[in-house]
């Protein structure tokens, strides 16, 4: 199952994400200490980290195995974040990052509301989830306003390299049908 490349919001346009967005997400977000705090990977450094990365981003759109998004604004097409959806089986996982300049305006919300929306109504997918760090409540809040409820905690279960080297305890979100 493929989803679509594309999907708009009244605000965004979602798109995969390409070697010329190089610039603006590392600009934007993925050199950000305090962007990438409660990710799994660590801030870019380089450039050249970015590229590395958009090259993942298009390999595992080719396989099939996961689906990345850049966030554009519709009035600029700056890129302002990223959204994923990783499909397995009966189930699909969601993450997302967003510029810290666009922080606290929704949309984080808008962005990961529509992929859910999409993924759910797909007759073989009954379940899609999401994890975010127990400390990460506005990311906790974004998951609660699309409609995911908190099913409990997982302890230690993801390593947050830009807080600890020891894996930390995340709060598990989910909508099933």
């Amino acid at each position: 199952m493929r989803p679509p490349e594309r999907f708009e919001t009244s605000r965004l346009t979602l798109r995969p994400p390409e070697i010329e967005d190089a610039d603006s997400i590392y600009k934007n977000y993925a050199a950000d200490r305090l962007v990438t705090r409660y990710l799994h990977w660590q801030p870019h450094e380089t450039i050249a980290d970015t590229k590395n990365f958009l090259k993942r981003c298009k390999n595992v759109w080719l396989a099939g195995t996961a689906f990345p998004w850049v966030l554009c604004l519709k009035e600029n097409e700056e890129v302002i974040g990223m959204v994923e959806l990783r499909i397995n089986n009966h189930r699909a996982d969601l993450g997302y990052v967003l510029a810290r300049h666009y922080w606290e305006q929704g949309y984080a919300t808008e962005a990961a509301k529509l992929i859910v929306e999409w993924a759910i109504a797909q007759p073989p997918i009954y379940r899609v989830w999401a994890v975010c760090d127990v400390d990460n409540l506005p990311s906790a809040r974004v998951l609660e306003k699309i409609g995911m409820q908190r099913e409990g905690t997982l302890r230690r279960w993801l390593f947050h390299p830009n807080i600890d080297k020891a894996p930390r305890d995340c709060y598990v979100y989910s909508i099933t049908k």
